[in-house]
């Protein structure tokens, strides 16, 4: 494993983290963080919808961060050009 495959894979857990990070935010209603009891692991909502943006955030930001460097090609080293031999004309 090198480190283009090392960044690649975190690249798709900040993805799967980030979509379900977006899940979890409740805009009106209780949203997804309903279904686990999400509410009682903090003392109050607005601790944790302080946290869930945090997380959400930095995800972000790993997420485009990493998608710049892989689509940019800067951790890739370009090939050398192999020179043709020569040409011998009868």
């Amino acid at each position: 494993m090198n480190t283009v495959n090392i960044i690649e894979i975190i690249w798709c857990v900040s993805a799967f983290g980030l979509t379900a990070m977006v899940l979890l935010h409740s805009p009106k209603g209780d949203g997804l963080g309903g279904i686990g009891g999400q509410a009682q692991l903090f003392s109050s909502t607005k601790s944790a919808e302080s946290s869930l943006n945090r997380v959400t955030w930095g995800l972000f930001l790993v997420f485009i961060t990493l998608t710049i460097i892989l689509s940019a090609g800067w951790l890739t080293t370009a090939p050398v050009p192999v020179a043709a031999p020569p040409v011998v004309v009868p």
